[in-house]
C-alpha cells in the first residue's frame, strides 16, 4: 500500500514541478526548487521502484519522512497550494499513519497542516474563505486518521492470517497422520497380517498331523518347514514395512514386468491354475513412478489373494492391455462371486478391509477400480485403470 501510494506521489510531482520551477524566483531561488524537485521525485521513485530494500528504512527512521516533507514544502511555497502538490501534502500524513500508527500520523498531519497554512498565509489569493483555507489542513487529518485505520485492519489482517496458515498447518498435519495410519494398516493387512494367517493355518496343519495316531516323519517334516518360510517371511515382510520409508527406489518400475513375475511367482506358490496375458500388440517398456507400480501391483497381488482364498476359484486369468491412453489391468476367477449387495461400507464395518485397502490404494494412484462380474457369466473381475501421460515426441 506504501508503495501505491509513493507511486500516486510520483505522478503528482511530475505534473506540479514545471509550474513551480515557472514561480521561483530567478537565480537561486530556481537552483533550490530545481533540487527540491529532483530529491522528492527521485525518493518517491526508488520507494515506489524498490520499496522492499528501501521501505524498511523509512519505516525504521521517521525522520526521512520529516525531511521529504521540508522538500515538498519547498514546492509547495514555490508552485503554490491550488497546484496538484496539494495531493501530495495530503499523502504524507496517510503514508505517515500507515508507517508509524496514529502516533505518527497526528505529528505529520500536524506540520502538513502548519505547512499548508503558512503556504497559504504567505502567497497571495483572492476570495479565500475560512473555509477554503481550513480545507486541505482538514484533508490531512483525515487522511491520516485512514492511515492509522488502515494499518490497524492490515495488521488485523495479517495476525488473522498467521492463524489460519497455522491451523491449515496443523490440519495438514492431521490429515498427513490420518493417511499414514490408513497406509500402514493397508500395508498390515495386505502383507504380514496375510501370512500370519498362513503360518496359523500351516501349524494348525501341523499339530493336527503330529496329533494323528501314527505321524509320518515326511509329512510333519514338510509342514514344518512351510511354517518356519512362512515366519521368515513375516519377518522379511514386517522389515520391509519399517524399512520402507527410508529405501532407495529406482526411478521408475516396468509394470507389465513385474506383473508377469507375480502372478508366475503366485501360481507356483498356490498351485492355482493362474495365466497372465500380456498386451496383443508389441509394446514399449512401460516405466511408472515406484509409488504408482507398487500400488497397481498390491491391488493385483490382493485381487489374486482373495480369489484363491474366498472365491473358492479354480483358475485365474491376469490379463493387461494398454488401449486410448490407459493401462488396464484386469484379475478374472471362475469362483462364487461377491454376495449380491455388497458395499464397501458393510465391508468396513464387519472387519474386512481388503476390498477397502484396494479402492483406497486406486485412488491414491489416480487409477479407478471396477469390482464386479465384467463380461464374464461367472466370477469376479477386479480391473485397473491407469491413465498414462503421453508419450514424449522423438527429437
Amino acid at each position: 500500500m506504501c508503495r501505491q501510494v509513493f507511486g500516486f506521489r510520483l505522478a503528482m510531482i511530475a505534473l506540479a514541478a514545471p509550474a513551480a520551477l515557472l514561480n521561483a524566483h530567478p537565480g537561486l531561488g530556481t537552483r533550490l526548487v530545481g533540487a527540491a524537485v529532483v530529491v522528492t521525485f527521485m525518493v518517491s521513485y526508488a520507494l515506489f521502484r524498490d520499496w522492499e530494500r528501501f521501505g524498511p528504512l523509512l519505516l525504521r527512521h521517521p525522520t526521512l519522512l520529516a525531511a521529504d516533507t521540508l522538500f515538498a514544502a519547498l514546492l509547495l511555497f514555490s508552485a503554490g497550494p491550488d497546484t496538484t502538490l496539494a495531493y501530495v501534502s495530503v499523502c504524507t500524513p496517510l503514508l505517515a499513519g500507515i508507517a508509524y500508527s496514529w502516533r505518527g500520523a497526528a505529528v505529520f498531519a500536524s506540520l502538513q497542516s502548519l505547512i499548508l497554512l503558512l503556504a497559504q498565509a504567505t502567497l497571495p489569493h483572492s476570495h479565500t474563505t475560512p473555509a477554503d483555507t481550513l480545507l486541505l489542513p482538514g484533508f490531512c487529518v483525515i487522511t491520516g486518521a485512514v492511515g492509522s485505520t488502515l494499518r490497524n485492519l492490515l495488521l488485523r489482517f495479517g495476525t488473522a492470517t498467521q492463524a489460519l496458515t497455522a491451523m491449515r498447518a496443523r490440519l495438514a498435519v492431521t490429515e498427513a497422520i490420518g493417511e499414514e495410519r490408513a497406509r500402514l494398516a493397508r500395508e498390515m493387512h495386505d502383507s504380514v497380517a496375510k501370512t500370519l494367517h498362513g503360518v496359523a493355518l500351516a501349524a494348525e496343519g501341523l499339530a493336527t498331523s503330529a496329533a494323528a495316531p501314527t505321524p509320518d516323519p515326511a509329512l510333519l517334516k514338510r509342514q514344518a518347514e512351510i511354517v518356519a518360510r512362512a515366519a521368515r517371511r513375516a519377518a522379511t515382510e514386517s522389515r520391509e514395512l519399517l524399512t520402507d520409508l527410508r529405501r532407495d527406489h529406482p526411478a521408475t518400475t516396468d509394470v507389465l514386468e513385474e506383473l508377469a513375475v507375480r502372478a508366475r511367482e503366485f501360481g507356483a506358490r498356490t498351485e492355482l491354475r493362474t495365466t497372465y496375458r500380456p498386451p496383443a500388440a508389441p509394446h514399449p517398456a512401460l516405466p511408472v513412478p515406484p509409488p504408482v507400480a507398487r500400488q497397481l501391483l498390491t491391488i493385483t497381488e490382493e485381487a489374486m489373494e482373495n480369489a484363491h482364498r474366498h472365491a473358492r476359484a479354480t483358475r485365474l486369468d491376469v490379463r493387461a492391455e494398454i488401449e486410448d491412453g490407459l493401462l488396464r489391468i484386469s484379475v478374472h476367477d471362475d469362483g462364487r462371486g461377491l454376495p449380491q449387495g455388497t458395499t464397501l461400507d458393510e465391508l468396513r464395518r464387519a472387519g474386512h478391509f481388503g476390498l477397502v485397502g484396494m479402492v483406497e490404494r486406486a485412488a491414491s494412484a489416480g487409477a479407478r477400480l471396477h469390482i464386479g462380474e465384467g463380461p464374464h457369466a461367472k466370477g469376479t473381475e477386479v480391473r485397473l485403470e491407469l491413465p498414462l501421460p503421453p508419450p514424449r515426441a522423438a527429437r
